[in-house]
């Protein structure tokens, strides 16, 4: 007979309109066997979820939406998201139990994943945060990589220009950028995140956007000879400054538009002839699109963060319990760094 054990949960009350708040959320107990059923298929694992991801496209996951790339949360289940795990059972040979994955997982102590599909399995040692597979080395990782070197196709001596680039991805791509010899200039919200941006992850300079009356003025004054790349982490009012700044054959990758998730009627953005004048190419991407490109990315990244040419800063967060309140404080911009929820420490 398997062993019953109780079961966090992290549930979804109802679809949210507007900004999310922590009472959207509410911590549950259920029960749980640590037994891949009989029933389930030869694909399935049980995992204990130790860390969990927070990040800003969870937002658009809490409302019902029709269209989008990822499917809406179901209102009464578990928070669905990016998380590290440790096997307790399997029906795939190829995951055994104790070994570490990350991939999706649910807000809760425990997860029955029906299907193996698009988990990775982590090969640990301790020279790296186990944590770090939330981020640096898992899905933000991978967006970074692929958004700069994929997407923007990078050059020695480029400007490049990251917005929200304190979080996590964009801590990542200023690094990447100045290993390569780019000149790089990111935006934040507070001067805490902007002396980050500057001593800690090597920008060559950074500003406040809060503080900046005028942003296609200070964009001036950072890039008086304009952008080749910008790493667009925002949207609205910042990426409408920066087409006007963005240099001939610049490109622009869009990662995310934060500054729009909550609104019910996204702002338009007015200076998109610049795209056509300057010869911009502007291009969204999802990092799902470039998975097979993981273990590229891990034989690069790996060496850089051993020889401390690559450093990360997190946010952690103590607790299932803490989730709601660590997620909400996304987008008041709350987190200094990656923000990560401590589910279990092994």
């Amino acid at each position: 007979m398997a062993e019953e054990v109780s079961n966090k949960q992290i549930i979804l009350k109802e679809y949210v309109k507007g900004s999310p708040k922590e009472s959207d959320m509410i911590l549950k107990t259920s029960s749980i066997k640590l037994k891949v059923p009989e029933d389930n298929s030869n694909d399935a694992v049980l995992v204990k979820n130790l860390y969990l991801s927070c990040d800003p496209y969870m937002r658009n996951r809490m409302s019902k939406s029709e269209g989008s790339y990822v499917d809406s949360f179901t209102p009464g289940s578990a928070i669905t998201g990016y998380g590290v795990g440790r096997v307790v059972d399997s029906s795939n040979p190829n995951f055994k139990n104790g070994d570490l994955i990350w991939g999706i997982t649910g807000w809760e102590e425990y997860t029955l994943l029906k299907s193996t599909q698009g988990l990775f399995k982590i090969h640990y040692t301790d020279d790296v945060p186990l944590s770090y597979y939330t981020g640096l080395l898992g899905m933000a990782g991978t967006t970074a990589y692929s958004g700069f070197y994929e997407v923007c196709s990078p050059k020695k001596g480029e400007t490049v220009f990251i917005s929200a680039a304190s979080g996590a991805v964009g801590q990542l791509v200023g690094q990447f950028a100045k290993l390569l010899g780019c000149y790089v200039v990111g935006s934040a919200g507070s001067k805490e995140k902007v002396d980050l941006l500057k001593n800690k992850f090597g920008f060559d300079d950074a500003f406040n956007y809060k503080e900046e009356p005028d942003l296609d003025a200070a964009l001036k004054r950072y890039f008086p000879d304009g952008i080749d790349i910008y790493f667009e982490n925002v949207g609205g009012k910042m990426l409408d400054a920066v087409l006007l700044n963005m240099r001939v054959h610049g490109r622009i990758a869009v990662c995310g538009m934060i500054s729009q998730y909550n609104l019910e009627e996204p702002e338009g953005v007015r200076n998109l002839f610049c795209l056509i004048s300057k010869r911009v190419r502007m291009q969204g991407f999802l990092v799902p699109d470039y998975y097979h490109l993981y273990p590229k990315f891990l034989e690069m990244v790996l060496p850089l963060i051993k020889q401390g040419k690559i450093t990360y800063v997190e946010d952690i967060a103590e607790g299932l319990e803490s989730a709601p309140a660590a997620l909400v404080g996304l987008f008041s911009g709350r987190n200094v760094g990656k923000q990560v929820v401590v589910v279990a420490r092994e």
